[in-house]
């Protein structure tokens, strides 16, 4: 049974990749674009659809017809764009048509192509951290046990 993405966002909740644009270079960019992000959350990517014209109405683009007809299937419960202006003009027109996807059921999520943040020092205090939990010291590569009965040693 598919793993409801609002709950960690991991697991094996088969999507559909869409991209709309006349550069088949964009279409697959945005698609490997949909692709790593599906990966990243163990997400089975069930099928890739994509329109030449994103100024046609939504509606009447072939290829969305195909994912909502996924939809109501069942054979996805997501839809994954590289960019919401593949299937909206603008932030309010996206966050609706994610509303009318998630009262059928399903999901619309944007790819981000961004890396992870990370806080100055964050990786050398996750390195520190993991070694004092193995008792491993970078300064010397050797291994400190101590006696758990030892006071000196808390």
């Amino acid at each position: 049974m598919p793993t409801n993405p609002h709950g960690g966002g991991m697991g094996h909740v088969p999507v559909a990749v869409y991209s709309s644009s006349p550069h088949p270079a964009t279409i697959q960019e945005s698609e490997a674009c949909a692709r790593r992000y599906a990966d990243a959350r163990l997400w089975p990517v069930a099928g890739a659809w994509s329109d030449p014209d994103p100024d046609v109405p939504l509606i009447d683009r072939i290829g969305w017809r195909g994912i909502t007809d996924a939809l109501g299937n069942g054979m996805v419960r997501g839809i994954i764009v590289a960019d919401q202006g593949h299937v909206a003009s603008d932030s309010a027109e996206f966050e609706r048509l994610g509303a009318l996807i998630r009262d059928r059921g399903g999901f619309l999520a944007v790819a981000t192509a961004s890396a992870p943040r990370r806080t100055p020092g964050q990786q050398a205090r996750r390195r520190n951290v993991l070694e004092g939990a193995s008792g491993w010291s970078e300064q010397d590569g050797a291994r400190h046990d101590r006696p758990a009965t030892d006071p000196d040693s808390l």
